[in-house]
């Protein structure tokens, strides 16, 4: 990959910490479940101490469950093997401010073990692994995320109180694409937006959505590590910034019986000269042969990699007929009813995988795309028809309904052990069999209302 220009570099760093501007650095990566964790640093300390030697984190931070209780299985890192720590050191091309926070830094960190090699089940190192085979043609991936999210007139704390029931949602009404709809919500997305800029993204809009105060800000488009990276500055950035308000914001991927939070990811590949690789204005639908095979490799792999797209139990709830999610493993020129769309023209042309919820973790997902991809043009694979009418009705494989059915598909899959290994498959096995496990024992609000008197 290219050198990149940080958006803020060590040696302005220095001035700011100087100068009193800067007191502290925050040192975090992104785990399993798409969550920043780490650590906060006085400033002068990160650059003397940390920036060129790393800091220690406990390793069970890769092998808990949402709610960070130790579960057993994991094979790097256990009671039995200690519970040690992993290196985190920082990658100085993502340091960045984070306005939303006086006199504070952000900076992304890469995990390693105490011997320099990377910890291959981290997120990060998931994605630079499928990176380096594409750089081994000479190509570079570009990605964007659409994220959506739900925003109420409660505070995090009040919403707990409640148990997420009778809560405000910040519009009353559908607002997809109204600006008096937006206008409500203003305040609270302008900050976001122009933090962001802050924070080094470059920000390209914002607009409501169908559900009632669900909203989505998009972001240009960039290199795919740097995408991932902004993504998760992003979703940690906005919950702050939604708190500091009094409000409260969600991107779990299905809060109620209406439109669920989608994060559509767009995907394109360039050669060392900067050149599309995957358009071509004299191909079919505006598609080289490559992207023919990769498009294929997508639509061979994506039952077997759900479980990097749609991680949780709550993922599954989405994937409805008429829901602008996807239910059919089809592909079709600009249409929303397909898990893949094909959109944009000339140098824009890319594919949009649309199964992906607000949950997501970006670096697995576009991990899984390439990894996909990849596949594809290997086994030269060709490319079906495209589904140019409703994919709800087509006659077409199905996504899976459940995580269970995705892990499933996951464990045997011979082309997710081929191109991550089996320490990472059994690793994220493992996860999804946590949280099955966690939903499976759990008595829902549902089962007393319909069992409590009428059963």
């Amino acid at each position: 990959m290219a050198d990149r220009t940080p958006p803020l570099a060590v040696e302005e760093l220095r001035r700011l910490v100087d100068t009193g501007e800067i007191d502290t650095v925050v040192l975090a990566f992104t785990d399993m479940q798409g969550r920043l964790q780490g650590k906060r640093f006085a400033a002068r300390h990160f650059l003397e101490h940390v920036l060129d030697h790393g800091t220690e984190g406990c390793n069970y931070l890769l092998a808990v469950d949402v709610d960070l209780n130790t579960v057993p299985g994991y094979a790097m890192a256990s009671w039995d093997r200690g519970y040690g720590d992993f290196g985190m050191h920082a990658d100085p091309a993502t340091l960045r401010r984070a306005p939303w926070h006086p006199g504070t830094a952000l900076v992304t960190a890469d995990l390693a073990w105490h011997d320099g090699t990377p910890v291959v089940a981290s997120p990060r190192q998931i994605l630079r692994r499928q990176l380096d085979r594409l750089a081994e043609r000479g190509w570079t991936a570009y990605a964007g995320t659409e994220l959506e999210f739900m925003v109420f007139k409660n505070t995090y704390e009040d919403a707990w109180g409640r148990a997420y029931r009778d809560m405000t949602p910040a519009n009353l009404y559908n607002a997809d694409y109204s600006v008096l709809g937006t206008g409500r919500v203003e305040p609270l997305l302008r900050r976001i937006r122009n933090e962001m800029s802050g924070a080094g993204l470059s920000v390209e809009s914002a607009k409501g959505e169908c559900n009632l105060g669900q909203h989505e800000i998009v972001f240009v488009y960039d290199e795919a590590l740097t995408t991932c990276d902004q993504h998760s500055v992003y979703k940690t950035g906005a919950k702050e910034i939604a708190a500091q308000e009094g409000m409260a914001l969600t991107f779990m991927a299905k809060y109620d019986q209406r439109e669920g939070n989608s994060c559509h990811i767009h995907l394109s590949l360039r050669d060392e000269a900067g050149t599309p690789v995957l358009a071509d204005d004299d191909g079919p639908y505006g598609m080289s042969p490559t992207m023919r095979h990769f498009l294929a490799g997508q639509l061979a792999a994506l039952r077997d990699f759900t479980l990097l797209y749609a991680p949780n139990i709550n993922s599954y709830k989405r994937f409805r007929p008429g829901s602008f999610a996807p239910t059919a493993v089809a592909w079709g020129p600009d249409n929303r009813t397909c898990a893949l769309r094909v959109v944009g023209h000339g140098p824009a042309h890319r594919l949009e995988n649309r199964l992906p919820g607000g949950d997501v973790n970006p670096y697995l997902a576009v991990a899984g795309m390439i990894a996909a991809g990849l596949y594809g043009i290997e086994q030269g694979l060709e490319l079906p028809e495209p589904c140019t009418g409703n994919a709800y009705a087509a006659d077409a494989e199905h996504v899976p309904t459940s995580l269970r059915e995705a892990a499933r598909l996951w464990e045997e899959s011979p082309i997710a052990r081929a191109a991550f290994g089996d320490e990472v498959v059994e690793h994220y096995l493992h996860m999804a069999r946590v949280e099955q496990e966690a939903y499976d024992t759990a008595v829902t609000d549902w089962e007393r209302f319909r069992s409590f008197e009428r059963m």
